[in-house]
């Protein structure tokens, strides 16, 4: 390559708004969150994966190290604060910043109501609503202090059309969309809010649900209709690498087969 291909390669990285920016991605260590730190760190962002299972962190890190990126690695349950302040930390002391954070960790025990399992109605609220407040208030300060920063929040279609034995999921994704909107109306001009609503992704969502009636009609729905998790990364690339100006409030990425 000679030295003009190379400093017109280095302009085009840096002109699509994604170059050099560092992103915090929560979930990271499979499904839409590797996806996203994958694709990001190829289009030359530095990224921080957090997670609950740091082995797959690790070897998520190492294919991005291996591909020429650059990625760093801490143990994140969203449902402690304490996890999310960290997260944010590694990317200051790491990188000297943090430019957005992608709230992906989530969970969806879902069942029928009336089998009152509470405990993952609880699961629910604590994972998909609260962890994406503590994100919040762990990257906002520093958000604030920078004059610039974004925030791309994951919920889901469920949240759009609601269907029997989702009822709580449903919820707790539309209260995300609900703080999210709050939050880009009180951002002003220095911040952006994103959320992306995934509909049927293959990833491993389904293996956490309790319900093994359910469990086995969304695992057959995800090999029937499912897209693949790069679908969603792109959405969340395609909400990041807009102009400071430009904020994408909503995409909606879903199946051509999903109703």
């Amino acid at each position: 390559m000679t030295r003009t291909q190379q400093d017109t390669t280095a302009t085009d990285r840096d002109a699509d708004g994604i170059a050099g920016k560092v992103v915090a991605v929560t979930g990271a260590g499979s499904g839409i969150g590797e996806a996203t730190a994958t694709l990001l760190a190829r289009r030359g962002a530095r990224v921080v994966l957090g997670g609950r299972r740091t082995d797959r962190l690790e070897a998520v890190a190492g294919r991005i190290a291996k591909a020429g990126g650059d990625a760093a690695v801490v143990g994140v349950d969203v449902r402690r604060r304490a996890d999310l302040e960290a997260l944010v930390a590694l990317a200051v002391d790491r990188f000297g910043r943090l430019d957005v954070l992608v709230s992906n960790a989530g969970v969806g025990p879902i069942s029928p109501m009336s089998d009152l399992r509470v405990d993952d109605w609880d699961a629910m609220i604590d994972v998909n609503l609260r962890g994406v407040l503590h994100g919040i208030a762990a990257a906002l300060p520093g958000f604030r202090a920078q004059r610039s920063g974004q925030f791309v929040n994951v919920v889901s279609t469920a949240g759009l059309r609601i269907v029997p034995d989702q009822a709580v999921y449903a919820a707790t994704k539309n209260a995300v969309r609900t703080v999210s909107e709050g939050l880009r109306q009180e951002a002003g001009p220095d911040l952006r809010v994103a959320v992306v609503s995934p509909g049927m992704v293959r990833t491993e969502f389904a293996d956490g649900m309790t319900d093994p009636v359910v469990r086995a009609q969304i695992q057959e729905r995800m090999t029937e209709t499912g897209i693949g998790p790069d679908a969603i990364a792109r959405a969340v690339a395609f909400a990041i690498e807009q102009p400071p100006e430009v904020d994408v409030g909503d995409l909606v990425v879903r199946p051509t087969a999903q109703a």
